[in-house]
């Protein structure tokens, strides 16, 4: 199973990173038109804010360093570039911590070159980026199970953002805090928030240029760089939960299935290798990770961890399959996921 250190709302917003589409991109002066006619902060309904933060990310091309932080003091930095043109995104990220990578996202595409051992990964998400997006889920009911409060305005890498508070109606999914930047709607800064409002993971431009120099050109022939590198492309075979003969008993409330990939663990693997089912709620998600149990890598006893926000639950829910799953999102949520999961054949 893929490993990743959490970026965003939603891999789902973020992350998130977190997360979790690429989005209409206006011209910049068509997005200040559609904030002179936006109605006043504490007037925008929940539905008002996320389409006016998920058409941000191509007000402009911009560039800057953001950092992800967990309560656990865990901590990752990096650098961010993107850029749009027409229906194209593009978005290089490059690791200020860790082990050095950098990472290029077109759309869907993704590239991931890891200098230190000449290694290019390419792969296709169904993610929004990897800072903090508000994305689009087709079926979700947002409105249902968060309700938006403005708390005021702040400054985050020297601009003044709006701040509001997404917060859940039950104890399925956590809270969260966005800071929109006050002219373009841009996520600056984003909390994950606990049900007693501890914050559980930050992450937070502390530099930006929203005038960035920044062409999708050239960030695409930097991504297309891949002379003296090996290039590494997972098979990966899109399908549906149901296709693969698995189905959720109840759906868990406000969370709809986004996509499902069938991904190869290795070049011979065949068909056989590890389904990925990934759910959202618009703002939250969670990954089935499900796959044929083996002694050898499993263990018998289930596995629970967290880094942040994220929450990882990993057992046996069948004598011969082994599921792990992973979202932005309490334990709880991810053993109804669990307590739900069906083979139908």
């Amino acid at each position: 199973m893929p490993q990743q250190f959490k970026h965003g709302v939603v891999a789902a917003l973020c992350v998130t990173g977190l997360s979790v589409s690429a989005g209409a991109s206006p011209a910049e002066g068509a997005v200040s038109s559609a904030a002179e006619a936006a109605p006043a902060t504490a007037e925008r309904s929940i539905l008002q804010w996320i389409e006016r933060m998920h058409s941000a990310p191509c007000a402009r091309p911009y560039a800057g360093t953001f950092v992800v932080l967990a309560a656990s003091g865990a901590m990752a930095s990096s650098r961010i570039w993107h850029a749009c043109e027409g229906a194209q995104q593009m978005e290089r990220v490059e690791a200020l911590s860790g082990t050095p990578r950098t990472i290029f996202r077109r759309n869907d595409e993704v590239r991931t070159f890891w200098p230190q051992s000449r290694v290019v990964r390419s792969d296709r998400r169904d993610a929004s980026g990897l800072f903090p997006r508000v994305p689009v889920v087709e079926g979700t009911s947002i409105s249902q199970f968060y309700a938006a409060r403005p708390v005021g305005q702040e400054r985050v890498a020297g601009f003044v953002a709006d701040v509001v508070w997404f917060k859940p109606v039950d104890s399925l999914r956590f809270g969260y805090k966005l800071w929109s930047e006050r002219e373009t709607g841009l996520v600056v800064k984003l909390q994950t928030l606990g049900a007693n409002g501890r914050v559980l993971e930050q992450a937070a431009f502390s530099e930006l240029d929203l005038n960035a120099p920044v062409r999708v050109e050239q960030l695409s022939r930097l991504m297309d760089a891949t002379a003296g590198y090996k290039v590494v492309a997972p098979v990966v075979v899109k399908t549906t939960a149901t296709a693969e003969g698995w189905v959720l008993r109840q759906p868990v409330a406000g969370f709809v299935p986004v996509s499902c990939h069938r991904r190869a663990v290795s070049a011979d693997d065949g068909a056989q290798g590890v389904l990925q089912c990934l759910y959202s709620d618009g703002l939250a998600s969670v990954s089935l990770f499900i796959e044929t149990f083996d002694p050898q890598r499993h263990p018998s006893q289930p596995q629970v961890s967290g880094m942040g926000a994220t929450q990882l639950l990993a057992q046996r829910v069948l004598p011969d399959v082994w599921l792990t799953a992973v979202g932005e999102v309490p334990l709880q949520t991810l053993r109804l996921f669990a307590g739900q999961l069906e083979r139908t054949r």
